[in-house]
């Protein structure tokens, strides 16, 4: 029951400081509110159990190929065999081929991001049905009937959750599927796939090349753990039969190539690309709360220090320290409490928000919404503010009595409360700081990234998705729709170019790997060293020109180069320089060598070098050095990707684009259309996001840390009224006065500054031991955020100096 008074006597002791009792609140509530946000997306992506059966025995398995740069080189059927065949701490292994079908017979055509996979696959994965069954024993091996499985993201959102669904016939590509289920909301990976099919649909895994092939990798692979296995034990067997594999078939594991195999958890495959930024954001909205307290400790503590005569009347009338605390407690309690319930409400929309952040990492929080483990967390951050700030004011004694000046009023600051008060300032500074640096840090590699010149001309070109219809085609029908569809989009008014090609830059990175082995004649090997790796590009004449790309020797393709006509290509100047350093390339012969070129049926004959184009990185963002070799897409059938070059809104084209194609193909999707500097925006998008994401914490972190500061020094000047009023009435200007207290308060921010960059440093040293993408900033981001806090500390102080500096004199040595 004492408690229940000390509540009351809380209530009503706050309402006779309304502004401070509301500052608190707020402050704690963005604190609180940041926390139980971050915190439900780390629990929703990184921690919440996933749908699949015995998720814990689920593990991903990895083939890489470092020194080629493919961190994931996937696997071929052959080596699945030798796995399946030799490994046993692995009951069951699923294997999954990421391909894009061209779906026909659900609505408008569309092309799909689908699995081919085996009839294990959904038993390995643990995973259930929603509607009708998944694709099991029975729709493995090549007389098996096609049959699909759709996703349950892509039946909800694209099909309307349409029950009849069930049953229909699709065209995937070349082959019919008929529709057999619906899956259960699960973590689509190793790609967001809308429909998982059986290995019939797709005549490509059916061929002989693909079985036979040992270098043709394609296929991602997991696995089950047999009863009584872990995970150490069999990563240990994998690498062993991985090994053996490798020595049994050293002409498809080169020595430079440097292959290796790994087992993780399913688990912790899926959040690895996540982990990292959503730890991040976590540590930074830990930096807020810890901002938050600080600033509302130090409020708590100057009006302590104002209260200290009623504390000390009441402990000369017997109120024991005991007491006393306890009624401090009742206070922060109901301080923290209503801070705790703004900060839950305030999370909801942050949580909204910060998912659609979070999707761009990983594809569990797109379907994240708000628990109970909310409101936990702001309960346990309120409590853990309220205890805190119990503790931080000094009791009076309880045989001080009514010491000097208690009584009247008058606001004295001993040493220790200023200490105090300035410590909890400095932490303010110190983690805003840290903030700071980290945003500047995001912030210089984004302009970086957007500023980097790509080589392409990025506002006038639009690229559209047109994917080959090989169904019911031959070659020359393909090169006739392409050629066709070129010709009357040019004839549009508006439109100055138009070609074909292979991949869209930056949008389709990674499509081909990581390039393909060639050599040239004339070019003598180094011993030990192997053929260089570049990529392949299929384009149409006057494809250069429509991006903007100049030829700087020999000459462009042109309708001459058919398939019937003499093998060329263009290379990059990469190439040219690589190859025939202080030599012409142009009329050289260059060969592929690459052992994969007979499982995509490209030919490894001689092909003349017709021009040198300049280099363009269509993979990376900031672009480096690009070998590249561009083939005439009637020699060798590519495109998929229509160029046109326009002198108006390139956008304004998109209609009778769409329009032509389908006059040409009703089948024919037409899809994603945008400029090439729209697609670079698209891909620098999660860069944007981290750092507008991890600004915004730190405005909020400086907004709190000015406020900090200013309260600070302003309470110092009440206190100092009287030592101010001397001052001056001995002579001393006002202006050094207010020099004297904007100093004060860059002190206070260099003291920040100084243990921001000292803890800084000691957390990514101590994180980097977990998360190894932490990165420290560069000089230039800690230089600004230094900047910005000392001019933000000393325009805090601007308005307590200009007080102290018009002090009454009179007023003030009247004033004890």
């Amino acid at each position: 029951m004492s408690f229940i008074t000390d509540l009351r006597f809380a209530v009503r002791s706050l309402s006779r400081v309304k502004g401070l009792s509301l500052t608190v609140i707020v402050t704690l509530a963005l604190g609180i509110g940041a926390n139980a946000a971050m915190f439900s997306i780390v629990r929703g992506v990184l921690l919440r159990p996933l749908a699949n059966r015995d998720e814990d025995r689920l593990i991903y398995i990895r083939q890489s190929a470092k020194g080629i740069g493919a961190d994931n080189a996937a696997f071929s059927v052959p080596e699945l065999q030798d796995l399946k065949d030799r490994v046993t701490t692995v009951s069951a292994f699923g294997d999954f081929s990421a391909i894009g079908f061209t779906m026909v017979g659900l609505g408008e055509p569309r092309v799909v991001r689908a699995g081919v996979v085996g009839g294990s696959y959904f038993d390995v994965m643990g995973l259930h049905p929603v509607l009708g069954r998944l694709l099991d024993a029975r729709d493995d091996g090549p007389k098996a009937a096609g049959a699909a499985v759709l996703t349950y993201r892509f039946w909800t959102t694209t099909l309307g959750g349409d029950r009849s669904v069930i049953g229909k016939e699709v065209r995937l590509g070349e082959r019919p599927a008929t529709i057999v289920g619906v899956l259960e909301p699960s973590v689509p990976y190793p790609s967001e796939t809308e429909i998982i099919a059986n290995v019939v649909t797709s005549p490509h895994h059916l061929s002989a090349t693909m079985v036979t092939g040992r270098v043709h990798r394609m296929t991602e692979l997991f696995g089950r753990l047999a009863p009584g296995a872990t995970l150490e034990g069999a990563r240990a067997e994998l690498r062993t039969v991985h090994s053996a594999m490798v020595k049994a078939h050293p002409e498809s594991y080169t020595a430079k190539a440097d292959f290796r195999i790994d087992a993780v958890r399913l688990r912790d495959q899926i959040t690895s690309s996540a982990r990292t930024v959503l730890w991040v954001l976590l540590a930074a909205s830990a930096l807020i709360f810890v901002i938050a307290c600080s600033n509302v400790a130090n409020l708590i503590l100057a009006r302590s220090v104002r209260r200290e005569g009623e504390l000390a009347i009441r402990a000369s009338l017997g109120a024991s320290t005991a007491a006393l605390r306890r009624t401090l407690l009742a206070e922060s309690l109901m301080l923290c409490g209503a801070g705790a319930i703004l900060g839950v409400l305030l999370a909801r929309p942050m949580v909204s928000l910060l998912a659609r952040y979070a999707a761009r990492f990983s594809v569990r929080a797109l379907d994240l919404s708000v628990d109970a483990s909310l409101l936990w967390v702001g309960v346990a951050l309120a409590l853990a503010a309220a205890v805190l700030l119990a503790f931080v004011p000094r009791l009076p004694s309880t045989s001080a009595g009514n010491g000097p000046g208690l009584s009247n009023g008058s606001v004295r600051i001993t040493a220790g409360t200023n200490r105090r008060l300035r410590l909890f300032a400095v932490t303010q500074i110190a983690a805003s700081f840290v903030l700071l640096a980290g945003a500047g840090m995001l912030l210089t590699a984004l302009l970086a990234l957007q500023s980097a010149r790509t080589g392409f001309d990025m506002h006038n070109v639009l690229a559209v998705n047109v994917p080959v219809m090989s169904y019911g085609r031959t070659p020359d029908q393909i090169t006739g729709f392409y050629k066709e569809a070129m010709r009357r989009i040019a004839a549009l008014p508006g439109v100055d170019r138009v070609a074909v090609g292979t991949v869209v830059p930056w949008r389709d990175a990674g499509a081909f790997g990581p390039g393909f082995q060639f050599t040239v004649e004339g070019y003598s090997k180094v011993n030990g060293e192997e053929d260089p790796r570049a990529r392949f590009r299929t384009i149409s004449p006057g494809f250069f020109e429509s991006i903007g790309v100049p030829i700087i020797g020999g000459r462009d393709f042109t309708e001459a180069d058919r398939r019937d006509a003499d093998p060329v290509v263009i290379v990059s100047q990469s190439v040219a320089q690589r190859m025939f350093p202080n030599q012409d390339a142009v009329n050289r012969r260059l060969m592929w060598t690459d052992p994969v070129m007979q499982f995509i049926d490209v030919s490894t004959k001689p092909r003349r070098i017709v021009g040198i184009a300049a280099d363009v990185d269509d993979e990376n963002v900031v672009p480096g050095p690009a070998l590249a070799v561009y083939h005439p897409f009637e020699q060798e059938i590519g495109g998929g990707r229509l160029f046109v070059h326009a002198r108006m809104d390139p956008y304004a084209l998109v209609q009778p684009v769409t329009r032509i194609i389908r006059e040409l193909s009703a089948d024919q999707p037409v899809e994603r259309a945008a400029t090439l500097a729209d697609v670079r925006a698209e891909v620098l998008a999660p860069d944007r996001l981290n750092t507008l994401v991890f600004g915004g914490f730190a405005t909020v972190a400086l907004v709190i840390a000015v406020v900090g500061v200013a309260g600070v020094l302003a309470f110092s000047v009440s206190a100092r009224t009287r030592e101010f009023g001397i001052r001056l009435a001995i002579g001393s200007a006002p202006h050094h006065l207010l020099t004297r207290v904007l100093g004060e308060g860059a002190v206070i921010a260099g003291s920040g500054i100084v243990a921001g960059a000292i803890g800084g440093f000691l957390l990514a040293a101590a994180v980097r031991a977990w998360i190894q993408d932490v990165h420290v900033p560069g000089a230039l981001p800690i230089v600004g955020a230094a900047a910005v806090l000392v001019a933000a500390a000393i325009v805090a102080s601007l308005m307590p100096a200009a007080r102290a500096s018009r002090i009454d004199v009179i007023r003030a040595l009247r004033s004890e």
